[in-house]
Parts: structure tokens; C-alpha cells; sequence
């Protein structure tokens, strides 16, 4: 942790975007959350690099806290900031929530949060700002106005932005995670900077072909890591079995294992089974060892339709062996029918370390908090993997940059 380049992170979560500066070397000034668990889970990491809160500045506070500006000034001690990375809650912009909310979301105040962030940047000045955010930005309106568009716009006024949205559109697929899942990563420069910001994109090498991906965009990439790539090591598990901490010594079988665990690392954390009822255990078995979908399984085994009225076609998805996962949700806390384990003899749904996992973030990464918050905290995150690859590429930058 010798490195110059430095960062805040906003709506820092459990850290996913943040793990993946710390591989990178770049030194955390302060992480800003106002999740109690997110924030012990920050400084449970924090102590495995070596970091304490006194030289790093966790700070459980609401960002929309009048006195935010000068809790992180504070907090990070006349330091200068190289990076500010962030990513205002998610849901209001997602096409899912949309659909929920007879509004279309205009009255929920996480929209508002952006113009948080905007405040911050303004005043902290970095060389290098990231937004992280839901592809729904692209389509959602606010007053009649696109929302991205309006982002662009504002921070555009100091920052140097692309232009092309769909360029700023990343899959963690491509970046070697075992999972679909596309973000939109807004990344500007500072006006003043003679640097040009589409060199940035250019560098965020993607790594990975994705499953669906024409023959001529395999060329020099690497397969897709696929859900037996990441979860088929663990100790099979029923329903209701499993402890928060295991002995776990099996030996590294694949490139992304050795990636995300160290062969030292004896313990093994969170492999823990939710219980599910008969009727469900049923259905996961069905469509697990059939491959079916929700629909095919109704058609085939109507004695295993579901009695409650409002159960949707994807209320119950299989994950497959051999291809990445569906994007992991901030709600699978509540909505883990959705992550069917592939193995059918196991008829049941994912565990928080098999989550992690699907996110990229290492075995000795630990989760604070009951596992409803440990899910939330995963499915809100930038995975880990995916973090590194942009942190590469900011590093490159801010080395050009300084050297001038």
C-alpha cells in the first residue's frame, strides 16, 4: 500500500469497487457509507491490508449530511484526492423498480443523490472522477429529461466525458467474473488535463469472450468463467446445513480459484443453506435436473404450481454449470429462488459464499452482519475482478498525468 494515487469512495458499500484499488496499489483516503454493516464490513477489510481508521476515514454518515463536505475533509486530513469513485443507489433507475412504482420512481429521493456526488467532486477537485450505475440510466426520465443526459451535462462542465453512452457500458463478463452483468461506468477527466479520456476506455482490457459473442471477438481472449468454474469446489449442502466457518483445505482446481483464493487460506466463511419448504425443494430439483424454465416446469408439473397468485416467470431461475450467472441482485436477500444451485441433488439456492464468488470477491473477503445483509451487501457491489481492470487503466492515466 506504497502508492501515491489516492481515492474517496462514495457510496462505498462493502467495498467491491474499492478491492479492486486496493489490488491495484492505490492508497484509500475515505469510504463513505451510511449502512451500518457496510461500513464493518469496510473496516474488517481495511485490517487485511493492513489499514486501521485512523490513517483511512470510514465514515457512516447519510451523503446527503449538509456537513458531509467537511466530515470527509476531516477525515482525510489535508491529503489530496486522486480518484473519487461512486455510484448513488441503483434501484430508482433500474428498469425493475421503474416497473414497480406507478410513478416511474420521480418521487423517490435516491435520484436526487447524484447531485451529492456532484457537490463533492466539485469541491474535492480529483484528477479522475467514476460513476458507477444500472444500464436503466440510458432510459430513465426525470421532468421529461434523460436522466444520463442530464448527468453528462453537469459533470461535464469540468470533466472531459465521452460521448457515445453504450461505449461507457461494461459486462463483468468480459473481465473474467462468472456472471452477466452490465453497468454503466461514466469516467471523466479534469478540463484542465491534457489527457484524452477515450484512452482510458481503450485500456480497460477486456480479458474474456462472452457467451454469446461472434467468432471474430474470441480472437486473443479467453473463455467465459462459468459458474463451475467459480462454485463446483464447495462442499455439497442440503438445506438448512452448513456453518459460518469451515476447515477447508481442497486443493486450487482452476485459473479463477487460484485467482480469488490463496491454497493457505484454511477456513472457508459463510457456506450456510437457507431452509426451504418441500414444495420448493421440489421445484428446484425438477428444474435444476431438467433445465427447465419456471413456465416449462408449470407445463410439465402442474401439481408444482405455486399458490400465491403473483408468481412471475422468473420468480424461480436455475443457474447452469457451464455458463456465467445471471446478474446477482441487491434482493436476492429476498428473492434467492432466483439463484437455483445447478446441482439438483442439492435442491436448494445459493449460499452467501457461493454469491461472493459469482461477484469475484476473494474466499478471505468476510460479509458483517445476518446473511440478509450479507446478500444485500453482494448484490450491490462492482465485482471485485471487474473493479481491477478499471483501476488499471485510472492507474496508467494518473501516472502520465503526474509525470508531465
Amino acid at each position: 500500500m506504497n502508492s501515491k494515487h489516492t481515492f474517496i469512495d462514495l457510496f462505498a458499500g462493502c467495498g467491491g469497487l474499492s478491492e479492486g484499488f486496493y489490488k491495484q496499489g492505490f492508497l484509500p483516503l475515505s469510504h463513505v457509507d451510511h449502512d451500518h454493516f457496510s461500513c464493518k464490513t469496510l473496516t474488517i477489510r481495511l485490517k487485511h491490508y493492513g489499514l486501521n481508521e485512523r490513517k483511512v476515514n470510514i465514515l457512516k454518515s447519510d451523503i446527503k449530511d449538509k456537513n458531509i463536505i467537511k466530515k470527509i475533509k476531516k477525515g482525510i486530513n489535508g491529503r489530496s484526492v486522486d480518484v473519487i469513485l461512486g455510484g448513488p443507489p441503483c434501484q430508482s433507475f433500474s428498469s425493475l423498480g421503474r416497473a414497480k412504482d406507478d410513478n416511474a420512481m420521480k418521487n423517490d429521493p435516491r435520484n436526487y443523490l447524484f447531485e451529492n456526488y456532484e457537490k463533492i467532486l466539485n469541491h474535492f477537485n480529483p484528477f479522475i472522477f467514476l460513476f458507477e450505475n444500472v444500464t436503466g440510466l440510458t432510459t430513465a426520465k426525470f421532468n421529461n429529461k434523460k436522466v444520463i443526459d442530464v448527468i453528462k451535462m453537469r459533470l461535464g462542465k469540468n470533466y472531459n466525458i465521452i460521448n457515445d453512452t453504450y461505449k461507457m457500458i461494461l459486462n463483468s463478463c468480459e473481465y473474467g467474473v462468472p456472471q452477466i452483468r452490465k453497468r454503466i461506468f461514466l469516467i471523466g477527466i479534469r478540463k484542465d488535463i491534457n489527457y484524452d479520456i477515450k484512452k482510458i476506455f481503450s485500456d480497460i482490457k477486456k480479458t474474456h469472450y462472452t457467451p454469446d459473442c461472434k467468432n471474430n471477438e474470441k480472437i486473443k481472449k479467453k473463455k467465459f468463467v462459468t459458474v463451475r468454474d467459480a462454485i463446483s469446489d464447495l462442499p455439497p449442502l442440503k438445506p438448512g446445513q452448513g456453518r459460518p466457518i469451515i476447515k477447508y483445505n481442497k486443493k486450487l482446481k482452476n485459473k479463477y480459484i487460484k485467482k480469488i483464493r490463496k491454497q493457505k487460506n484454511l477456513k472457508l466463511f459463510d457456506h450456510v443453506v437457507r431452509n426451504h419448504n418441500l414444495a420448493d425443494r421440489k421445484r428446484f430439483k425438477e428444474m435444476s435436473k431438467n433445465k427447465w424454465t419456471f413456465e416449462e416446469l408449470l407445463k410439465k408439473k402442474p401439481q408444482l404450481r405455486h399458490k400465491k397468485q403473483r408468481v412471475f416467470k422468473n420468480s424461480y431461475v436455475v443457474q447452469f454449470w457451464d455458463k456465467p450467472a445471471r446478474t446477482i441482485i441487491s434482493h436476492l436477500y429476498k428473492d434467492g429462488n432466483q439463484f437455483i444451485h445447478p446441482d439438483y441433488k442439492q435442491e436448494r439456492t445459493l449460499t452467501v459464499r457461493e454469491a461472493a464468488r459469482l461477484q469475484s470477491f476473494p474466499d478471505d473477503f468476510i460479509f458483517f452482519g445476518p446473511r440478509t445483509e450479507q446478500f444485500k451487501q453482494i448484490g450491490n457491489a462492482v465485482p471485485p475482478l471487474m473493479a481491477e481492470q478499471i483501476a488499471i487503466s485510472l492507474k496508467k492515466a494518473l501516472k502520465e498525468i503526474k509525470d508531465v
